[in-house]
């Protein structure tokens, strides 16, 4: 992957509980679970009786972030939370939790329900892969469950994650998680994320950057495009 030259070695974005600082070289962007059924009505998330809608206001600010990255060849992975089609990797305790009118693998208005190969389980066009972006299939809430994330960030380089998607206190928050543990950096965008619940979107944030950052750092798109702007400025003057 080839990262055009900074004028520094590292960016630095002011956030919360203090300056996140990376290296352009060894920084992802990870775009978690903007799917047809999570953000689109008829989806896996309208089926549980959640305004989809509440989520939309992240697709825009996310999709300046996924632009700059692709502008600067920065590395992006987009993930999607479903299960294969015979359903084998879908534990019944998952299946039947809330004892929903329609389960996962039931047929819904985009085809079947948080399943592969359905139109539900696609990733909405707003924000859709191009050639050489990873998309990777997760069976679970957090990205790292169950795949090869891990592999490909090693292998990469990366250290330093950048984290839009939703929702903000289930698959948004088990990744920081289970990133943290991993000895990633996580910079999680406030207005890149979004949850059915205003109450839960608002106790995930505090709970990323309390304690000094014990799981991540908290900022916004808008402070981390300036960062990169003021850092390579090529960026700025494209636009």
């Amino acid at each position: 992957m080839e990262v055009k030259e900074t004028k520094n070695a590292e960016i630095r974005v002011p956030a919360e509980p203090y300056e996140f600082t990376f290296d352009p070289t060894r920084v992802a962007l990870l775009c978690i679970d903007f799917q047809r059924d999570f953000v689109e009505a008829g989806g896996f998330g309208e089926s549980l009786g959640n305004d989809v809608s509440t989520l939309r206001g992240a697709i825009a600010p996310t999709r300046k972030v996924l632009d700059c990255f692709r502008e600067q060849d920065w590395m992006v992975i987009h993930t999607r939370e479903g299960h294969r089609e015979d359903l084998s990797d879908l534990f019944p305790s998952k299946r039947d939790r809330g004892n929903p009118t329609l389960r996962i693998g039931d047929i819904g208005p985009m085809g079947r329900l948080l399943t592969r190969g359905s139109k539900g389980h696609d990733i909405i066009p707003e924000l859709y892969p191009i050639e050489g972006e990873v998309v990777l299939d997760k069976p679970g809430k957090g990205a790292f469950y169950g795949t090869d994330l891990e592999t490909i960030l090693r292998a990469g380089g990366i250290t330093h994650l950048i984290l839009t998607g939703v929702t903000t206190e289930v698959c948004v928050q088990s990744t920081a998680r289970e990133a943290n543990d991993r000895g990633f950096d996580c910079l999680i965008l406030s207005d890149c994320t979004g949850s059915y619940f205003p109450e839960f979107y608002e106790s995930a944030l505090h709970m990323f950057k309390a304690q000094g950052g014990i799981v991540g750092w908290v900022g916004t798109s808008t402070d981390l495009l300036t960062a990169v702007d003021a850092a390579i400025p090529e960026i700025g003057e494209s636009k």
